[in-house]
C-alpha cells in the first residue's frame, strides 16, 4: 500500500513518525494485555476467596461430580451451592455438563494452568534479591 507523503515532509521525517507510531502501538498492546491479565487474575482470586468455593475445588480435583453429590458432601442448600458454582464457572475455573436432570461439574484444566501462570508471575524474580535503590 502506498502512502502519499506531502512534499513539506521529508521521507526521513515520515519514517521516524511511522516508527514512533508503531512503537506506541506496541506499547499500547502490551498495556492492554497486562490489563486483561490483571482483570483475569482478579476474577480468579475472587472466585477462590471463599471457603466454600475452595472446598468445591478440592472435591473436584479428584474428578467430575454431580451437583447432588456436592450438595450432600458440603451439607449445603442447593441455592447457596448454585451461587458458588456460578462464581467458579464465571471465572472459568470449572465446567459443567448436563446429563438428564443432573449437572456434573469438573475442573477446567486450562484455567488451572492459567492460574498457575498468574501465581508464577507474582513470584519475585531471582535478580531482585536485594534492593539497590533507596527509599526516601
Amino acid at each position: 500500500m502506498m502512502i502519499a507523503i506531502p512534499t513539506r515532509y521529508s521521507a526521513a521525517k515520515v519514517m521516524v513518525f511511522l516508527a514512533l507510531t508503531y512503537q506506541l502501538l506496541l506499547i499500547y498492546k502490551d498495556v492492554m494485555i497486562t490489563l486483561k491479565r490483571r482483570d483475569k487474575a482478579v476474577s480468579l482470586f475472587h472466585a477462590l476467596s471463599d471457603e466454600t468455593r475452595l472446598e468445591i475445588m478440592e472435591r473436584l480435583k479428584d474428578g467430575e461430580q454431580c451437583v447432588c453429590d456436592l450438595t450432600d458432601a458440603l451439607k449445603s442448600g442447593q441455592s447457596r451451592l448454585s451461587f458458588h458454582l456460578k462464581v467458579l464457572k464465571d471465572a472459568g475455573l470449572i465446567t459443567d455438563r448436563p446429563e438428564g436432570r443432573w449437572i456434573y461439574y469438573s475442573l477446567n484444566a486450562e484455567a488451572m494452568a492459567e492460574l498457575e501462570e498468574v501465581v508464577q508471575g507474582l513470584k519475585p524474580s531471582r535478580q531482585r534479591v536485594g534492593s539497590s535503590s533507596k527509599c526516601c
